[in-house]
């Protein structure tokens, strides 16, 4: 036998091994392209417990460089900024979280996961890791949690980038905010054809996901159903009560926001909101993608947001002197 046939016998070994366990085991293999997704990322878990929450993240990249912090939308999770921390990691050190109440985080009825408290959390998440200042991402939820520390804290932050970001009320309404109107929850998952709405909900062109794991993402949000639709509808209340447009103006964090046209959840016209309120606020909107520039789109989105931040260190346009412009205003 030669070099050549055991090669191939090889590959084939391990196909037909993937596809038992795939048939077999779908959650395990489904953990296993976690991990390999991690690997090619650059990122390895962690966990560090802050007061009586623990925080699960995931690190990687240079020890001394500059932190970018990467936090999750509404029933996301760490792994879900798999594709997009890849293109960070070789300069930047990269840590995402779990927040509190999702992943495989903390999770406790007894806990407020209102923005105000996860910003909070978020902040002590930070001084957790002894990081100071950073730069931070954001996605829906994670994008309305950071504005939150932006307005609470924002010498923390070098950078801020919204990803098709909740807490903004813009002039137009999306699919889901009609939906809240009428009490209900488009966000819920109770089978694998729910996830398969969920996905065109959220994404203009949705991925294609084998079945038995689609089997496998519906179960675990099906054995959190009644916990996310409270976080669910907490979150909602108080967009709907006290969004952030009349405080937007206070941030004085340099600011670049990246949005999907066809975005079903957050309107895009809440774009025009953030430009004109945030000063010196830049923007990109990209025609063809939803909900998840980062999951649709992530070298695209990765590559406008490594330029803002080569332009913010060209110009050397930090925290100081946004507020010394904003005094003179």
């Amino acid at each position: 036998m030669n070099t050549l046939e055991i090669f191939f016998i090889v590959i084939l070994s391990v196909v037909v091994v993937a596809a038992v366990v795939y048939v077999v085991l779908p959650a395990t293999m489904f953990r296993l392209l976690i991990v390999a997704g991690r690997k090619a990322a650059r990122l390895k878990p962690g966990s560090v417990i802050v007061g009586d929450v623990e925080w699960p993240f995931l690190e990687g990249g240079p020890p001394d460089g500059e932190v970018l912090l990467l936090v999750h939308g509404f029933g996301a999770e760490k792994d879900h900024w798999l594709p997009y921390a890849r293109f960070f990691s070789k300069r930047f050190r990269v840590v995402i979280p779990d927040l509190p109440g999702f992943g495989e985080s903390s999770r406790s009825l007894e806990l407020d996961y209102g923005v105000d408290s996860q910003a909070d959390r978020l902040d002590a998440f930070l001084d957790a890791l002894g990081v100071s200042r950073c730069h931070v991402a954001g996605n829906s939820m994670g994008g309305y949690i950071l504005l939150m520390l932006a307005l609470r804290k924002p010498g923390r932050l070098l950078s801020m980038t919204l990803l098709n970001a909740a807490g903004v009320r813009g002039p137009n309404k999306s699919a889901l905010d009609e939906a809240v109107e009428r009490g209900e929850n488009l966000l819920q998952i109770k089978s694998p054809e729910d996830l398969d709405r969920l996905l065109t909900l959220v994404m203009e062109k949705s991925p294609w996901i084998p079945a038995r794991f689609k089997r496998v993402i519906a179960d675990r949000a099906v054995a959190d159903l009644d916990f996310l639709d409270l976080l669910f509808h907490q979150l909602a209340r108080q967009l709907r009560a006290s969004p952030l447009n009349d405080e937007l103006a206070a941030i004085p964090v340099p600011t670049f926001v990246v949005w999907g046209r066809h975005d079903r959840l957050v309107d895009v016209s809440c774009v025009g909101v953030l430009e004109e309120c945030i000063l010196g606020c830049e923007s990109v909107i990209f025609d063809d993608i939803g909900h998840m520039p980062m999951v649709e789109a992530p070298a695209r989105s990765a590559r406008y947001h490594l330029e803002f931040l080569d332009r913010l260190k060209s110009r050397a346009y930090d925290f100081i002197e946004i507020q010394q412009r904003r005094v003179k205003l």
